[in-house]
């Protein structure tokens, strides 16, 4: 058995840059789409919910109570625009751009959020519904609970997905 098989822990990948956590707290490649949640510029006690769909573009935003977001009129707001920046700092843009099916290598220019954006928003993208909102926010919510734990090597029950094989000794 080698190693890795052997080891109870998950490979994390390092960001590409450094990230502002305050306003966007979290982001995701999950579920088919680039999501996570971002700080309201206006309101302290708001955060959006925003997501975008790999392939077609399709966007939601909305608060976590499900309000719709005042900036996305059939254009990605400033809560997306955001999210898809501090994705391209997380990830880097060629993973974001892969994942998200977009075809920066046709432009001849070199990957970068901009670039991604333009391309995402040249595709006149549809609003979609916010019926991801919830999971995304129980997701992040969840994150934020792990960071409240005191640093542990004991396992976490809830981080045991699967079932002991064998007996400890």
């Amino acid at each position: 058995m080698s190693d890795w098989e052997r080891s109870s822990t998950v490979r994390v990948v390092p960001p590409a840059h450094p990230r502002r956590l305050a306003k966007v707290p979290f982001v995701e490649l999950a579920d088919g789409r680039l999501q996570g949640v971002v700080s309201s510029g206006s309101d302290i006690e708001r955060v959006y919910v925003s997501s975008v769909a790999a392939g077609s573009f399709t966007f939601a935003c909305s608060t976590n109570n499900n309000r719709p977001c005042g900036g996305a009129r059939g254009y990605f707001c400033n809560h997306i625009r955001a999210l898809i920046g501090e994705a391209v700092l997380q990830y880097g843009a060629e993973r974001v751009g892969r994942y998200m099916r977009v075809e920066a290598a046709e432009s001849g220019y070199e990957p970068s959020a901009t670039l991604l954006l333009t391309q995402m928003s040249a595709a006149r993208p549809a609003q979609g519904d916010s019926a991801a909102a919830a999971p995304v926010f129980s997701r992040f919510l969840r994150h934020l609970a792990y960071l409240e734990l005191a640093p542990t090597t004991a396992p976490l029950p809830e981080m045991q997905w699967f079932p002991p094989t064998r007996a400890v000794a």
